[in-house]
């Protein structure tokens, strides 16, 4: 009685009213690799949601390698038994953490997942039959960004086939404009790769780079993929060596370059610089893929935390939090993506967003929806960076691409 009266005098004084001791007391530490403007605005809103929630927020952002650095230092935590609460991971690498048994459930948080997530990326979130992931949002990774005051100097439109895009580059370096702004990365360079792949045809990406059929990989098809990306490499600058997406994008936003490659994620940029799209800026699908949709879900999964077996009431929270509509919404308005969950309002979204809303509902029924290889949805890390360092050979030497064919289907063996 006596500590129920203690309570009722706290709540009537404004204090820990609707907020336990134990969540008031729970700190969560968060890794992930959000660290660009618009990325760090993004997972700002997480980040104030569960400070109103009672939760203290300890942020790990480790910034670089589109999460390579992130992971190495995930496995530095986890090996001295200081896992953080929750990590930003995705794709096979969430069943691979999973199969050391380190993580832990948050199957109560997930009441309503089955129906409000495609399916497709629904089961990446599972781990022997329960939820150890909660999806943030949906990116599409298949975009080409034209700054478009570039394009209406020299005239063009935009290219919907690889002969009309290389048309378009040279008009513009014709006028002074660098073509094409790139990053020198390896994850840059697999992108670039991944989404003429996909020109080819969605069929055809998921027997290279999900089935890594070898047929496939060996075949004309592969070797013209290698010729086109060798071609559009050459209207680069050539200072992009280790230059970080954001900044190839901001290239585009100030009118230096006219067009990237990269996924959506850029358009947290161009809102971030105040730039709207249509006006200042265009989204399209690369050339030859509007029917198909390469998707990037990032997930946070949870951690065993010291003397704990299940979930905590915080790894809960945050969990519900990721996936309730209000918080998909604004965090996707942030972030440059659309809603992982299905069924949110698209309202308050711009045209792009809309546009890769209705496009990943078209590639769900057709076939088109694939998992991006390049930002680690399609394969394990052992055999996605095989293919990756002989894409960045590829693109850092002067090899042939029949010897690049020859040397990904070997790589694509990799285990």
């Amino acid at each position: 009685m006596k500590f129920r009266a203690i309570m009722g005098a706290l709540c009537a004084a404004g204090l820990m009213c609707g907020v336990s001791a134990v969540q008031a007391a729970e700190s969560l530490e968060v890794l992930h690799w959000w660290t660009s403007g618009g990325e760090s605005k993004a997972v700002g809103v997480l980040k104030d949601d569960m400070q109103k929630q009672g939760y203290t927020w300890k942020d790990f952002a480790v910034a670089g390698g589109a999460g390579a650095a992130a992971m190495t230092a995930l496995k530095t935590q986890v090996i001295s038994g200081n896992a953080p609460a929750a990590a930003q991971i995705k794709g096979p690498l969430i069943q691979e953490w999973a199969s050391q048994g380190v993580l832990v459930n948050v199957d109560s948080a997930a009441g309503d997942w089955k129906k409000t997530l495609p399916p497709e990326i629904d089961k990446i979130m599972h781990a022997d039959g329960h939820y150890v992931a909660a999806p943030f949002s949906v990116h599409r990774v298949n975009w080409v960004w034209y700054n478009k005051a570039a394009l209406d100097k020299v005239g063009a439109k935009v290219p919907t086939s690889w002969p009309e895009f290389f048309a378009v580059a040279d008009k513009l370096k014709a006028a002074g404009i660098q073509p094409v702004a790139a990053g020198g990365q390896p994850w840059q360079d697999l992108t670039l790769w991944e989404d003429v792949v996909l020109s080819q045809g969605a069929d055809f990406y998921k027997k290279a780079l999900v089935d890594l059929d070898q047929k496939t990989l060996t075949s004309d098809k592969m070797v013209q993929v290698f010729d086109t990306v060798r071609k559009i490499e050459s209207y680069m600058d050539n200072s992009r060596t280790g230059r970080d997406w954001n900044l190839a994008t901001a290239m585009v936003i100030n009118g230096k370059a006219g067009m990237q490659f990269m996924g959506d994620w850029a358009k947290g940029e161009f809102a971030n610089a105040n730039k709207k799209a249509g006006s200042d800026y265009i989204c399209a699908a690369v050339p030859g893929t509007a029917k198909g949709y390469t998707f990037n879900v990032d997930s946070f999964v949870f951690f065993q935390q010291k003397g704990q077996s299940a979930a905590s009431a915080g790894q809960i929270a945050l969990a519900k939090t990721i996936m309730s509509p209000g918080f998909q919404e604004q965090f996707s308005l942030y972030k440059g993506s659309i809603p992982v969950r299905l069924g949110v309002s698209m309202d308050k979204f711009d045209d792009c967003a809309k546009k890769s809303y209705a496009d990943e509902q078209t590639a769900i029924k057709d076939g088109g929806y694939v998992p991006s290889l390049a930002h680690g949805m399609a394969q394990p890390d052992a055999t996605a960076g095989a293919i990756t360092d002989v894409v960045t050979k590829f693109m850092n030497s002067d090899q042939d691409s029949k010897s690049a064919v020859a040397a990904l289907a070997k790589a694509a063996q990799t285990k």
